[in-house]
């Protein structure tokens, strides 16, 4: 499977674009992202802080039948970003925590959430991602951190977009050897106590 990119200035939030180009048949798959997001959605209809410079995107596609479940992707979408954000925070030093974060230095730097819609008789996963680059909000409950703090790096945008994608791509293109456990063992592995 292949992602398109599909790039916009300024969204509400990706993952309603995302369900917007689904439901006009525009596209069975694809990665949305925008430069800018109004009202950015985080878990529990929380809101999501969305500051220039950070990552706002959507991977979305078609769950066929000998696709993992919804429930399984809940732990395969943090694994694949984790091995992303690992590139340019060092494997050490990044953790998952559930149900949908990913933590550097014991500090949040990443959020995943997924939807899912059914279009006529076919059944489609959104996986929002979004990822603090340049930047972070300040949040009472937790602590928050970004790419460039910890590590003195500014990634390219399009970059990380791709490196996701490729690990996406890697991810279906190995499908025939999937295995949940797997997954499961790497997630307790990389859990944040």
């Amino acid at each position: 499977m292949k992602f398109k990119i599909i790039s916009y200035d300024t969204v509400n939030n990706t993952n309603e674009t995302a369900i917007d180009l689904i439901k006009r048949n525009k596209f069975e798959n694809g990665f949305v992202y925008a430069l800018s997001q109004k009202k950015g959605k985080g878990q529990y209809g929380k809101k999501w802080i969305s500051k220039k410079g950070n990552l706002f995107g959507s991977i979305f596609f078609h769950l066929k039948k000998n696709y993992p479940s919804v429930e399984e992707f809940s732990l395969i979408n943090p694994i694949l970003n984790i091995n992303v954000v690992s590139n340019y925070c060092g494997k050490k030093n990044t953790f998952f925590k559930a149900p949908n974060d990913i933590y550097i230095n014991k500090k949040k730097i990443c959020g995943i959430l997924q939807e899912v819609i059914i279009k006529g008789s076919k059944k489609y996963l959104i996986v929002g991602i979004g990822i603090n680059i340049l930047s972070n909000p300040k949040i009472t409950n937790y602590p928050s951190t970004n790419i460039y703090k910890e590590t003195k790096k500014k990634p390219r945008l399009l970059k990380i977009i791709k490196q996701i994608i490729a690990k996406y791509e890697q991810f279906f293109y190995n499908l025939d050897v999937y295995k949940f456990s797997n997954f499961k063992l790497k997630s307790e592995k990389l859990s944040l106590n």
